[in-house]
């Protein structure tokens, strides 16, 4: 169905005119992994591994291990790696839990893919990327990460599916509009 060139989204209940151009398929990609112990849905005392970030995009906040897929690289391999690098800790198997799309602005900053990481092995080191702890769910940091994670990371520790998309200003400080859906299917 041609849409004159725009995609409606709904935002906190309103429709939403998004271009289509910013829904290419050519596009920055990255990816976060929550590598964890303990199965989906992960209860109150499982943990996940997260990390403050000490420099770059999100720097002295808590994220899940994550950065850009580097060219004849899968997201899935990327996840695998970062973690690895930013960790020491690595993940024998990624689960994809969610993807989505970041503006800053009218800028299309990147799609993310979000994974889950299952047979982890090895001990969280301190790395010039990221300082790694192991924390129970009912201790994830929401007030010191990024504003769209309390969205959607909890729905992802409950085992659901997520796409969104998140317009932030143009600094990428303020969230100032979001569409998440769960329960979807057809990751790659």
């Amino acid at each position: 169905m041609d849409d004159g060139g725009a995609r409606e989204v709904a935002v906190d209940g309103i429709e939403t005119a998004v271009p289509s151009a910013a829904f290419a398929s050519e596009r920055d990609e990255a990816t976060i992994c929550y590598p964890i112990r303990g199965d989906l849905p992960l209860g109150d005392d499982d943990e996940l591994l997260m990390i403050r970030k000490r420099r770059g995009l999100g720097a002295d906040l808590y994220n899940g291990p994550g950065g850009k897929v580097e060219p004849g690289e899968t997201p899935a391999e990327a996840a695998v790696r970062e973690t690895r690098e930013e960790t020491g800790v690595d993940v024998g198997a990624v689960d994809k839990r969610g993807e989505f799309d970041f503006f800053f602005g009218d800028e299309h900053v990147f799609c993310c893919h979000v994974y889950v990481g299952r047979e982890v092995s090895g001990v969280p080191e301190d790395t010039p990327e990221a300082f790694p702890e192991w924390r129970a769910r009912r201790d994830v940091p929401y007030d010191e990460m990024w504003e769209d994670d309390v969205l959607w990371v909890p729905r992802v520790l409950d085992g659901d599916t997520i796409r969104g998309v998140f317009y932030f200003d143009d600094d990428g400080d303020d969230l100032l509009e979001y569409d998440v859906a769960a329960g979807v299917d057809g990751f790659d």
